[in-house]
């Protein structure tokens, strides 16, 4: 069965497909009466289910976060203006799927085939003209394993590049825009590169991959992704004999992971203060930033009825965002 295509889904459309469970919700009404509403998503997004009454709770039995169910609802509208949103209004009990029948990986949000994205990261190793800065690069990109469980790492939780391979893709992003960024301003190009390639590998540790979706793992609630690749680079440098580089040269690398989310109330320990940190911090802040807005843009909730102007302020941008009528051809 075709996976459905949850952001393209418009009011009045009845569908039968499969879905991953992400969150199930028990609440009451007013008058004490139980209710159950689930998220449910596949790897095009997420949409949530209109109240299962109590009347019709059997209907959700079984239905817990991580299972895959068989769902048949039509697809409605709740509130209006907007507070408005598209739920699933579910017509019949939701279906169990044996989880033996199902790839999870149809469910989880995926930016698909990394290929060209390895052949990008692949060029600007083979570019480096610093024999240390590579080798320090290599330590993580020539190993197949980190290579194997990167692309299936998400740049995020639940906000920028959120999906499959996402991580790779924002990494991607970074280091091109970084590169073009110290041709113009002088910085060390191979230290940016450096900087960029190895700015968020602690993702690695900070995130779980499940049924349930994507989530945070014990080390990544307790020290953070940020700290996380300090670490990392750190165990990966201290088991070698002769080491790739200095101290002093392995500080200006450890600085730029430490500083490139640029405030402390964003998550980093200090403040960039080299041109080279500087470059990756907003880089960094260009590939989500503008990942942001993308996918903001194509959120069916944000837009109704053909209107340009969002109808309400999308959280990962914070403001109403305009869609162009026109195009430039």
């Amino acid at each position: 069965m075709p996976v459905l295509n949850i952001p393209n889904l418009a009011a009045g459309e009845r569908i039968q497909a499969d879905f991953l469970v992400t969150g199930r919700s028990e609440r009451k009404t007013k008058t004490g009466d139980p209710y159950v509403t689930l998220t449910l998503g596949n790897a095009s997004g997420l949409i949530e289910t209109a109240p299962i009454w109590s009347n019709n709770l059997a209907w959700a039995d079984g239905v817990e976060r991580g299972t895959i169910v068989e769902a048949i609802g039509q697809i409605s509208i709740y509130g209006a203006g907007a507070i408005s949103k598209r739920q699933l209004t579910v017509s019949a009990p939701l279906r169990v799927v044996p989880s033996a029948q199902v790839d999870l990986n149809a469910f989880l949000p995926s930016i698909g085939d990394c290929s060209r994205l390895w052949d990008a990261v692949d060029r600007m190793r083979a570019d480096m003209t610093s024999a240390k800065l590579r080798r320090i690069v290599d330590l993580f990109y020539a190993d197949d394993d980190f290579r194997v469980r990167l692309e299936r790492t998400p740049a995020s939780v639940s906000g920028h590049h959120a999906r499959l391979g996402g991580l790779l893709q924002h990494i991607v992003e970074v280091a091109v825009v970084a590169r073009t960024t110290a041709k113009l301003c002088r910085a060390n190009p191979d230290l940016v590169i450096a900087g960029a390639l190895l700015h968020d590998i602690g993702k690695l540790e900070a995130y779980s991959i499940s049924s349930a979706g994507f989530g945070y793992t014990p080390r990544g609630q307790l020290l953070g992704h940020v700290v996380l690749g300090c670490l990392m680079l750190d165990r990966a440098i201290a088991v070698l004999d002769p080491r790739p580089c200095s101290d002093e040269q392995l500080l200006d690398v450890q600085h730029i992971i430490l500083s490139h989310h640029g405030a402390l109330e964003f998550g980093s320990p200090v403040l960039p203060m080299t041109l080279e940190a500087e470059v990756i911090h907003w880089a960094d802040e260009a590939s989500a930033k503008s990942n942001d807005m993308s996918e903001c843009l194509d959120d069916g909730d944000a837009f109704v009825d053909g209107e340009e102007i969002s109808i309400k302020k999308p959280w990962r941008v914070g403001r109403k965002i305009w869609r162009r009528a026109h195009d430039w051809d």
